[in-house]
């Protein structure tokens, strides 16, 4: 009687492969993720403050007063 994963054949060679393959693509998911999440919460690091500032105006999240003021504070 053969014992281990010789018994199994390819069945066995087959599951050992899609094991190891799940390991390595979880392992490659959390690596991916922890960077991202990093990343995202810091912004992409291209955009300037007055690039903020414009991209919030055309949202609608402050108003022109507003708006023009914290232009003025970038500027001085």
């Amino acid at each position: 009687m053969m014992s281990g994963w010789y018994g199994m054949g390819f069945t066995g060679f087959f599951l050992m492969a899609l094991v190891l393959f799940a390991a390595i693509a979880l392992i490659g998911l959390a690596v991916r993720d922890a960077s991202g999440r990093s990343e995202y919460r810091s912004g992409s690091g291209h955009e300037s403050p007055s690039d903020v500032l414009k991209a919030r105006y055309a949202r609608g999240e402050i108003g022109r007063d507003e708006f023009e003021q914290m232009r003025r504070d970038l500027a001085a």
